[in-house]
């Protein structure tokens, strides 16, 4: 290594080096934090989009079962009904 160039002629042997502590430019510090925020945000992003994806199969199928059974269809209506009961609406119209 360049270190044990620059110490060979004078015998000594640089087995380690350690860095007790790094000062980063403010600037760079900023530009740093900005870039993890930036990645952070895009992360969020990646799962809710992936969240909206299962949670619209998940419609979709339930929509279909709905669709393929009457009984099914007619289970939801009353669950809606009994869901808009439970609130305090002075008006309920039924179709």
């Amino acid at each position: 290594s360049s270190l044990d160039e620059a110490t060979e002629s004078w015998g000594v042997k640089v087995e380690r080096v350690e860095i007790k502590g790094v000062r980063l430019p403010v600037m760079l510090q900023r530009a740093m934090a900005a870039e993890a925020e930036a990645t952070r945000e895009a992360r969020a992003k990646v799962i809710a989009a992936e969240g909206e994806q299962r949670a619209s199969r998940a419609l979709k199928e339930a929509s279909e079962v709905v669709a393929d059974s009457p009984a099914a269809l007619q289970l939801r209506y009353l669950q809606t009904l009994s869901s808009i009961a439970a609130e305090n609406n002075s008006t309920i119209v039924f179709p």
